[in-house]
C-alpha cells in the first residue's frame, strides 16, 4: 500500500503494476552491477524521489516509483518548454496537486488528460490553468464537469468524448469562447435544446454515437442553429416498424 503524500491522493493507478515495478527494480539492480538503490548513483527513480521531496512530500516515496508518476513529472518538465501539458495515458484517476505546483510559473496553452481513468475534475483546474485554449478529457470515466470551468475564458476546443456523460453538462454552454465541443461516444440520452441553441460561440457540436431519444434526435436534426451538429443515423426501435 502506497504511503500518503502531498503529490495528490491516489493520483495514479499504480497498485496494479506491482509486478512491473518489481521487474524494474531487478533490472536496475542488474544494471548497477549488484549495487542496491542506495548505491550506483543517480537513476530515474532517485531523481523522481528527489523532485517529490522538493515539492513538499511529507513521507519518502518508495525507491521504485510507479511508471505513471515518472511520466507525470517528465511531461510537466516538457510543458515548461512548449506550454502544452500532455498527461495522456498516465494512469491518473485525478489531476494531482503536484502538477499544479510544477506548472505554477507556466502559462499553458493546452492540456491533454485523455486515456486515463479520471472520474472528476477539481474546481481548482480552471483557476490554475485559466489560459488554456484546448482541453482534451476524452477516454476517461467522467459523468460531470464542475461549474468553475465556465471561467476558462480562452477555451475554444473541448473534447469530452468516450466518457460516461448521460447529458451534456450545462457548463459547456457558459464557456464564452467555446467553438468546438466533441461529446461523441457517451451515454447521452437527452439535451436541453434551448440551451444549445442559445450558444453564440459554438461552431461544431459532435453528438455521434449517443443513445439519444427519438424526439431529441429529431429536434436536433432539424434545429435551426448557426453551428453544425453531428449526429449518427438513428436506428428505429422494433416497435416503430410495426404496422397497426
Amino acid at each position: 500500500m502506497r504511503p500518503p503524500t502531498h503529490f495528490g491522493n491516489d493520483i495514479t493507478n499504480t497498485e496494479a503494476n506491482g509486478d512491473e515495478q518489481q521487474n524494474n527494480q531487478n533490472n536496475q539492480n542488474n544494471n548497477g552491477g549488484g549495487n542496491n538503490n542506495n548505491g550506483g548513483g543517480g537513476n530515474n527513480t532517485d531523481f523522481i524521489v528527489e523532485r517529490l521531496t522538493q515539492m513538499g512530500a511529507t513521507m519518502m516515496f518508495p525507491k521504485i516509483a510507479g511508471r505513471g508518476i515518472i511520466r507525470v513529472v517528465e511531461r510537466c518538465d516538457d510543458a515548461k518548454e512548449n506550454s502544452n501539458l500532455d498527461l495522456s495515458e498516465c494512469e491518473l484517476i485525478q489531476v494531482p496537486d503536484a502538477v499544479y505546483h510544477l506548472m505554477r510559473h507556466t502559462e499553458l496553452k493546452s492540456c491533454d488528460l485523455s486515456g486515463n481513468v479520471i472520474t472528476k475534475i477539481s474546481p481548482k483546474f480552471a483557476v490554475k490553468f485559466s489560459l488554456i485554449t484546448d482541453l482534451n478529457l476524452s477516454h476517461n470515466q467522467m459523468s460531470k464537469l464542475p461549474d468553475e470551468l465556465a471561467d476558462l475564458q480562452s477555451l475554444t476546443t473541448l473534447d469530452i468524448s468516450h466518457n460516461s456523460f448521460i447529458t451534456l453538462p450545462t457548463v459547456v454552454f457558459k464557456m464564452p469562447n467555446l467553438r468546438e465541443l466533441r461529446a461523441n461516444n457517451n451515454a447521452i440520452i437527452d439535451i436541453d435544446r434551448d440551451e444549445i441553441i442559445a450558444s453564440d460561440s459554438l461552431e461544431l457540436v459532435d453528438l455521434r454515437h449517443n443513445p439519444l431519444t427519438p424526439m431529441c434526435h429529431d429536434l436536433l436534426k432539424h434545429a435551426h442553429v448557426s453551428f453544425r451538429i453531428e449526429l449518427s443515423e438513428r436506428e428505429k426501435e422494433e416497435w416503430e416498424d410495426l404496422i397497426i
